[in-house]
């Protein structure tokens, strides 16, 4: 019997083809001049074409590991990005695609533009394929119709009828068929079975053992069989595609934020423009307001506001100055900077998180599926069966043609199309009603995961709040105190300043006003000198203690305390409360500082929260939660969350997040409210159930089928009605949870 390859089953998507064999010597391209040199070693990044499913990705891993030399290897399936780091003195970097070649995958230098080509031009693959597939099952079902009828059909009719299902079938299930007869010849080649062998084998039998008996002019023929076969598992293979080629892209978009050039500074005191990668440590370079950072750096001179909260998750702009330390990305708001670098491009802040969400990707690359771990055992069934059978009617009857056509029926009705359906048609059914509740769910099995889920980690700003500030106590404030303050805020687009005039409502401004980064306004208001901003601003000598405040002064009277909040999103609480009937504890992770943090916390139910953490810090907690076998929601908005959003168990995140994070989640919600997160979690649950019952039914229906086909009771016109059948009993099954506003 065939050596199965466990994961490389893939349930009932094998390894889709590319389309293309594997590289031949000549095709290699040398990968020396892509490499990249660091402290740890010689570092190739390189697209990997063809690898699809957990078993490629071990199977790359584990093949390229093994060579002397290489420290670490890593693929992210999402991308195709192989990453390979490993000593130049012992290993020669052409090796590693050859190696590659001789594993049966095709590699050439990274290039997302590529991968994300390479993704299309397959999902273009398969929609042609099964268009195909559809127009050739439909017009030989037409025509076998006719022969199933009888009547009065004379036998040239019905030959002639054989003859065009011929003409239609053969050419169209031969190209329809390719993404199965490329991933099973591949697996062959490695000595390995997948599921695409026992498919390949029964579609080909089918046309062969039908034109064997058309040029016979036998009564029977099976085109019917083939291309409904390949039309119904084609639609498995498509759904399939699509939903996972939503979940791609996180860290391009992150890397997409990084500045691509920079202002350095010479030592002739001229300032000049250079690409972001050419900055090395110790380079001066010059921030004008609006500039992001290209790398690292460290301030030596100015003041300004920066936008913090692609690090710290925090809405409030932070004063910086000489000695703090910027990380890239972040966005200098008000003043002139000049900053000296610490660190290259490619080491930078930035460029540690997409390595960050690339390796949390792969980890969700490498979930085993439902879907997985049943056709695990598919195959050697299957082949073990048929060949039984084959053997037993050989034995019995001595007669070659009755053998065969009792093999070929054993393969097409126990084929796996009804598991096949299994798992993409309650996905397909499920993730359309989640979109009706404003939820996009952008992986398969990202629904397997949420109904695993038992833990759910928050992030504060963004997610259990709006993003947007708002005054805690207004009316505290005489309303001529917060009209005047209003009238400084109105000229400025600082976050608080919004907050204040939000607060008073529309009014005139001050009669002048300028604004000095990192301290606050000062303007006339009233005749009257007056300053909003940090409690040294307006002349107080000691800080404010509780923070998460600015003070109005209003020429000698005393400075007025204005306390800001972030408003608390729509049914945070209610969220939170439904997760934990549903058995489901929550924490709080964020960036911000602890006064707002214990404040936000209480409000919406949290007993355990953590402030002032890095994106780093959030992965730890993440893995510790992990180590204690807690499978983890993560629900987060922020850059900073997108590492944590990719690491997690499973992970969501609200439509107002940045790209990035949207492209780590697993999940999308639209709106503010986070109330339709219970339903969520239910409807992942009941789609769970639906899988496990399609399931259930597809082995009940095989221990009949198996055992009426292995005694000649089946033919394989009977095999493909009843494989048709049983495909439509589970798609019926998965519209159940189509019904109802919460699921079954």
């Amino acid at each position: 019997m065939d050596k199965v390859d466990g994961p490389d089953s893939a349930g009932m998507r094998g390894c889709p083809s590319t389309g293309e064999p594997p590289a031949a010597a000549a095709d290699i391209v040398d990968p020396a001049p892509f490499l990249r040199h660091g402290a740890e070693g010689e570092e190739l990044e390189l697209l990997v074409q063809g690898a699809r499913c957990a078993g490629c990705l071990s199977k790359i891993e584990t093949g390229l590991k093994a060579l002397p030399g290489v420290t670490e290897a890593r693929l992210n399936l999402s991308t195709g990005k192989l990453r390979v780091r490993f000593d130049a003195g012992r290993l020669r970097p052409a090796t590693i695609p050859e190696t590659l070649a001789r594993l049966g995958y095709r590699a050439t230098p990274f290039d997302p533009t590529r991968a994300a080509a390479e993704d299309d031009a397959e999902g273009r693959r398969l929609l042609r394929c099964l268009g195909v597939a559809g127009f050739a099952a439909a017009n030989v079902m037409l025509l076998s119709v006719s022969i199933w009828a009888g009547g009065e059909m004379t036998e040239t009719t019905r030959l002639l009828f054989h003859w065009l299902s011929a003409l239609i079938a053969m050419p169209s299930a031969l190209y329809a068929g390719r993404p199965f007869f490329g991933s099973a010849l591949r697996a062959l080649r490695r000595g390995r079975a997948n599921m695409d062998v026992p498919i390949s084998l029964a579609v080909l039998l089918a046309l062969g053992l039908s034109l064997h008996e058309t040029i016979a002019g036998g009564a029977h023929a099976y085109f019917d069989a083939a291309v409904t076969l390949l039309f119904f598992l084609l639609i498995g293979r498509w759904l399939d595609h699509l939903l996972r080629r939503r979940a791609r892209g996180a860290a391009r978009d992150l890397l997409a934020l990084q500045a691509t050039a920079a202002n350095r500074l010479g030592a002739d005191g001229h300032i000049v423009a250079v690409p972001a990668r050419e900055v090395r440590p110790g380079d001066r370079l010059v921030l004008a307001p609006g500039d992001r950072v290209p790398v690292d750096v460290a301030i030596e001179d100015g003041r300004s506001e920066a936008d913090l909260s692609i690090a710290t998750g925090e809405a409030t702009p932070r004063a910086v100055g000489p000695g703090d330390r910027l990380v890239s990305g972040v966005l200098n708001l008000t003043g002139r900077l000049l900053v000296r670098a610490e660190a290259p491009a490619a080491d930078s802040f930035l460029a540690d998180l997409a390595r960050l969400i690339e390796t949390g990707e792969q980890s969700k690359t490498a979930y085993v599926r439902l879907a997985d771990r049943a056709a695990s055992l598919y195959v050697p069934l299957v082949h073990g069966a048929a060949l039984a059978v084959f053997a037993g009617w050989m034995l019995a009857s001595g007669d070659v043609r009755t053998s065969l056509i009792n093999a070929i029926a054993l393969l097409i009705i126990t084929c796996p199309c009804a598991l096949g359906l299994a798992v993409p048609a309650v996905q397909v059914v499920a993730t359309g009603r989640l979109f009706r509740a404003g939820i996009l769910v952008k992986s398969g099995d990202a629904l397997e995961r949420l109904a695993e889920a038992d833990y759910a980690v928050f992030d504060k700003t963004g997610t259990l709040t709006t993003g947007r500030l708002r005054l805690t106590e207004p009316d505290r404030l005489s309303a001529e105190d917060l009209e005047f303050a209003a009238r400084l805020a109105r000229g400025s687009r600082h976050p608080i300043s919004r907050a204040i005039a939000e607060a008073a409502g529309p009014g005139p401004l001050a009669e002048e006003s300028f604004e000095l980064p990192g301290k606050g306004i000062e303007g006339t208001v009233e005749g009257r000198p007056a300053r909003l901003g940090s409690p040294d601003w307006v002349g107080l000598t000691t800080p404010d203690p509780e923070g998460d405040a600015v003070w109005f002064r209003l020429g000698e009277r005393a400075p007025v305390r204005l306390a800001y909040e972030g408003t608390p999103r729509p049914a945070a609480a209610t969220a939170i409360a439904g997760l934990a009937a549903r058995g489901i504890a929550s924490e709080m992770l964020t960036g911000d500082g602890e006064a707002p943090a214990r404040r936000l916390a209480a409000l919406v139910g949290l007993e355990r929260w953590t402030a002032r953490l890095s994106p780093q810090d959030k992965l730890a907690r993440l893995a510790a939660l992990k180590a204690d076998g807690r499978r983890t929601l993560m629900v987060g908005d922020g850059l900073n969350d997108a590492p944590a959003l990719a690491g997690a168990h499973v992970s969501l995140s609200p439509g107002s997040a940045v790209e990035a994070s949207q492209h780590a989640a697993d999940f999308v919600l639209n709106g503010d409210s986070l109330a339709p997160l219970t339903e969520a979690v239910d409807v992942a649950r009941a789609a769970k159930r639906r899988i496990l019952e399609n399931f259930a039914f597809a082995a009940l229906y095989n221990a009949v089928a198996v055992p009426l086909a292995a005694l000649g009771l089946v033919t394989p016109l009977i095999a493909a009605i009843a494989m048709s059948s049983s495909s439509i009993v589970v798609t019926l099954n998965a519209l159940r949870l189509a019904r109802g506003r919460r699921a079954a």
